[in-house]
């Protein structure tokens, strides 16, 4: 009860706050004491938000964007005070798989983290990242329907998003990413923001969801499944199946089935609900993995 009364009273002063700056302009030509007198109704009339009761059943969604601030509050209330930012991609990946590669395969990962957790939730994934120089094009950038950031947007982006969370009652920041691009940038942002928050918050960059190595060698030891060959593409087996999970269209299924082109590095991704299978115990893998990352990084104090 007394942590969800702090949380109640650092949500009102971090919204009133704002409000009576954004309400000041309208109120220059009002005594001093109108104004005060304003600010304290927004103030009331807030904390009765904060207070009040929720009306219906909340969804059952670990996605914020999904959730009304209500079900944030409440969420908040009853513990789930770990956030996850994700970072994803829009670049090319070959002539099959859609240019949201990333963001498909995070779809289902984040919402698998944060159920297993049990106490978080997940921001919205950060869909545009570093892809490359946007004046004379490099990396991924050469290739149509690329979207890149500059290095120092993707981080002022990331910060904002951690510390609109914080700022609600968020107090363990998670940065998980699907690209090798945005791994010094969550890194040094995550940094950043623990030595600006001084624990108030905490920040924790976790790279064991980008070590695919460790998903190929389960891949080839527990199920069995190798790549005999590189189709010199940038796609690959773990990828594809786990993008299946999501939306087989993202890769192309049917096409690449009517084209005879159902197959990535030698593997065969023709019989569809055998292939989403897979993927979904990669992917289970994966979450897993991420989990016990976590769980250990919020413990030790990181």
């Amino acid at each position: 009860m007394r942590y969800r009364r702090c949380i109640l009273i650092a949500a009102v002063l971090a919204l009133a706050a704002p409000m009576a700056s954004q309400a000041q302009q309208g109120r220059r030509g009002m005594s001093a004491e109108r104004r005060a007198q304003m600010a304290v109704q927004q103030a009331q009339a807030l904390l009765a938000d904060m207070q009040a009761e929720r009306p219906i059943e909340a969804l059952n969604s670990v996605w914020i964007e999904e959730l009304t601030w209500m079900e944030v509050r409440d969420a908040l209330r009853d513990g789930k005070t770990t956030a996850i930012i994700s970072t994803g991609g829009i670049e090319q990946n070959g002539p099959y798989l859609a240019t949201g590669k990333h963001n498909y395969v995070l779809a289902g990962a984040c919402e698998g983290i944060a159920r297993k957790l049990g106490n978080a939730l997940c921001a919205p994934i950060v869909k545009l990242v570093p892809e490359g120089n946007i004046d004379n094009p490099s990396g991924h950038m050469r290739y149509p329907g690329t979207i890149s950031l500059r290095e120092e947007t993707f981080r002022a982006v990331l910060d904002d998003v951690a510390s609109s969370l914080r700022a609600h009652g968020f107090t363990d920041i998670v940065f998980i990413g699907d690209s090798g691009g945005n791994q010094g940038g969550m890194a040094a942002v995550a940094t950043e923001l623990n030595e600006r928050w001084r624990g108030s918050a905490r920040a924790h960059f976790v790279p064991e969801f980008y070590r695919y190595r460790e998903v190929f060698e389960y891949m080839e030891t527990e199920l069995g499944i190798t790549e005999p060959t590189n189709d010199g593409i940038h796609d690959d087996f773990v990828i594809t199946s786990i993008m299946m999970t999501e939306d087989p269209a993202s890769v192309r299924h049917a096409q690449r089935v009517a084209a005879g082109k159902a197959s990535i590095n030698g593997v065969s991704i023709e019989d569809r609900e055998a292939t989403i299978e897979i993927g979904r115990k990669l992917l289970q893998f994966r979450v897993d993995r991420t989990v016990e990352a976590i769980q250990a990084a919020i413990g030790a104090g990181n």
